[in-house]
């Protein structure tokens, strides 16, 4: 992947969608439903801002290549995140305008994404999976409601194919970004906790099948690992400095709670959900901290560092 990609790929885009949408989805399934909402007002509105942001980016020929970056990606999935709070206040042909919205996006730039990969990766390439387990989540949310059992294959093949681009890109993970990344490392385990998300949401719109239910405690497994060594390094090499990837961390920790309370209710393995409950007590904490460590930085109150791209490294 070339520098200037590379550079981009840094930016956070939609990033912000993502978190503060899983955050509302915990919130709504530990119960805290006025929090929950508030949130998901505070989503769409980040969500409306990504779209006038998106729809410039198209517009402006110059700046055509960051298309190509791993982070225009967040766009699909703030997309699917939105959509999948919509869809659980029962607003279900909205949120299947979001999901065909996102399907459309994952479609015109995921190719574009895969074409510049190249090694050495950062944590920003797993959002190829994330992207991918998105659409495959919400699709298979939706089939119930909407009375589509197509989507459930669509979110089957989704599914797998999720899990095979996060096998590529771990093949080519730059693993000394788990000591110093600034906050994207963190989607190495949110890429597995929203594949464990979308085959339990798989497995509860075709009646619960065993082999899926196995998988996904098999992927949650798998997430909730990373998630441990990751905490793990934070604490080794504490980086309390703001950086927009931040926001990439909050996702994944309110992602891997969001999965482990759901998996609890298909998985019947009742003891995930208090597993999640407590997992969503630092989600929210990390969101209240990076906003308003991004409240600060639009501010105008001292940056460390000049504006512009921030660096990977």
């Amino acid at each position: 992947m070339d520098s200037r990609a590379t550079g981009r790929a840094a930016q956070p885009w939609g990033a912000q969608v993502m978190a503060t949408g899983i955050v509302s989805l915990g919130l709504r399934l530990a119960g805290f439903l006025w929090a929950a909402r508030g949130l998901l007002v505070i989503t769409a509105a980040l969500w409306l801002v990504l779209a006038v942001t998106f729809c410039g980016l198209l517009l402006d020929g110059a700046r055509r290549e960051e298309l190509a970056a791993p982070a225009v990606l967040t766009s699909v999935a703030g997309t699917g995140v939105l959509g999948n709070g919509i869809a659980l206040t029962g607003h279900s042909a909205a949120a299947a305008v979001l999901l065909t919205v996102t399907a459309v996006l994952w479609l015109l730039l995921l190719p574009r994404v895969l074409r510049r990969l190249g090694r050495s990766l950062p944590g920003a390439a797993y959002l190829v999976t994330v992207a991918t387990q998105s659409v495959a989540g919400l699709a298979a949310a939706l089939a119930v409601p909407l009375s589509a059992p197509w989507l459930t294959w669509a979110a089957g093949v989704l599914l797998a194919a999720g899990l095979a681009l996060y096998a590529l890109v771990l093949s080519r993970f730059d693993l000394g970004q788990l000591h110093r990344g600034a906050g994207d490392h963190w989607v190495v385990a949110g890429s597995l906790s929203i594949s464990a998300l979308a085959c339990a949401r798989l497995a509860a719109a075709t009646g619960r099948p065993e082999p899926l239910t196995w998988l996904t405690l098999a992927i949650l497994a798998a997430a909730l690992s990373w998630y441990a060594v990751l905490a793990v390094l934070e604490v080794v090499r504490p980086r309390p400095r703001y950086d927009p990837r931040r926001w990439s961390t909050v996702f994944p920790l309110g992602m891997t709670a969001v999965s482990a309370m759901t998996a609890a209710t298909v998985c019947a393995v009742p003891w995930l959900r208090p597993v999640g409950e407590a997992l969503l007590c630092p989600a929210v904490l990390a969101w209240l901290i990076v906003a308003s460590g991004a409240v600060r930085r639009a501010s105008g109150r001292p940056r460390s560092r000049r504006p512009g791209p921030v660096p990977v490294d």
